[in-house]
């Protein structure tokens, strides 16, 4: 197993790795859509988060020798699930292979952000 760190993506927030290779497979800690180059959360809307969100998971996989058009799987979560179209129109820009994809709405996402995704990409 092997870490994956890289500063063009949020650094972790608590007891993990941003993301670990193994098997030939990058696994991503799940992303929220803090801009790594000053911390804060920049956009208020689904649309402005998701976007950031695609960023960081793009730059996390291109760090760990991958690329968002080797992602497997990924998994999705709205913190309100009214957003969902909104949040599929940008994450249709990002992920044109069309993976394998878990979209939930839950409760709440760290710093009160309104989406996060983690994904599985080939090396």
């Amino acid at each position: 197993m092997q870490n994956v760190i890289t500063d063009k993506a949020p650094a972790a927030i608590g007891p993990y790795s941003q993301a670990k290779i193994a098997g030939g497979f990058v696994f991503t800690s799940g992303q929220i859509p803090v801009n790594p180059a000053n911390g804060i959360i920049e956009a208020d809307d689904v649309a402005g988060q998701t976007e950031q969100v695609c960023k960081n998971v793009k730059n996390l996989l291109e760090a760990a020798g991958s690329s968002i058009d080797k992602v497997i799987k990924t998994v999705c979560f709205l913190a309100d699930i009214k957003h969902f179209s909104a949040f599929n129109t940008v994450y249709a820009k990002y992920f044109t292979s069309s993976p394998a994809r878990s979209c939930v709405a839950v409760k709440d996402i760290p710093k009160g952000c309104l989406v996060e995704i983690e994904a599985v990409a080939e090396i």
